[in-house]
């Protein structure tokens, strides 16, 4: 079951907020937030925790969310001026601390979001991103157990994916930030040790500057195919500090009809058969 915002008021985001008790809800709702009715520690048995926004005329619109699961996401985020809404998406249920945070920006990138929505099950992705939603990285039940829970935005024009890179360390969040990328809220390196790995991508209105392809290679012998076909690699491996082999992702930009909207890194195993039957285009790759 999926929950989302009032898809008959066409204003932009303008405000987000968060609830973890019930008197956190009243004051919200007093303030003249609308709730969307999704509880994000469902299936925890813990504190409800609910996201909040506001639609207001004449105000700017909310162009970025990210979320922090660990001390060192936040300090670029911070730096680079985004607003930080100061309550634990995991309160009282244990796992990671997470935290949600919004831009207001003005790049290329800074596509104004007017609708968001959550889902609790895998079976509900495929159908959102055929409709042009795009998913946020972050499983907002992070290291809890429970459901797998994601936050999805609607932007106010059609964009894709102009540009991909990763990071293996923090050092230049703040810039990747101000360059208008959005952080894929997710390592790769996830339960392999090793350092926080993350993918970062830049989005665009204009279809002609889109990606068309993505791969990974785990080999020599791959990267050389992906290079005979046309593909870029991005630099950063992967799997950097866990051992193991190199990895890298690939991208391609030729002029095609297919261009790509979105991306998703896929920790959840019933995501990877849902998105498969949908026919959404999927990289498979493991390291050893």
């Amino acid at each position: 079951m999926r929950e989302e915002t009032n898809m008959g008021d066409e204003r932009p985001v303008t405000k987000l907020n968060v609830s973890t008790t019930k008197d956190e809800e009243e004051i919200l709702a007093a303030n003249g937030y609308q709730l969307i009715n999704s509880d994000l520690n469902e299936g925890t048995g813990k504190n409800r925790v609910f996201l909040w926004y506001k639609k207001e005329c004449g105000l700017k619109p909310v162009t970025r969310i990210q979320f922090s699961f660990s001390e060192q996401m936040k300090s670029g985020l911070a730096d680079a001026g985004y607003e930080l809404v100061d309550k634990d998406l995991n309160a009282g249920a244990g796992g990671d601390f997470i935290f949600l945070w919004y831009f207001y920006g003005s790049t290329e990138s800074d596509i104004p979001i007017m609708n968001l929505e959550v889902t609790k099950d895998a079976e509900e992705e495929p159908a959102l991103l055929k409709d042009g939603w795009e998913r946020l990285g972050c499983d907002l039940n992070r290291k809890v157990g429970g459901k797998y829970i994601y936050l999805w935005v609607k932007r106010e024009k059609p964009s894709y994916i102009c540009e991909i890179t990763a990071t293996v360390d923090f050092s230049c969040d703040r810039y990747m930030f101000e360059q208008g990328f959005t952080r894929v809220d997710e390592d790769t390196n996830r339960d392999a040790g090793g350092n926080y790995v993350f993918f970062w991508y830049r989005r665009t209105t204009d279809k002609s500057k889109a990606l068309t392809a993505l791969n990974v290679s785990t080999s020599p012998q791959e990267q050389a195919k992906l290079q005979a076909s046309g593909f870029n690699m991005v630099v950063a491996d992967l799997s950097v500090g866990a051992g193991g082999k190199y990895i890298h992702a690939w991208y391609r930009k030729e002029r095609r009809e297919s261009q790509i909207q979105a991306m998703v890194l896929l920790i959840n195993p019933d995501a990877w058969k849902e998105y498969q039957k949908a026919g959404i285009s999927f990289v498979e790759k493991k390291s050893e």
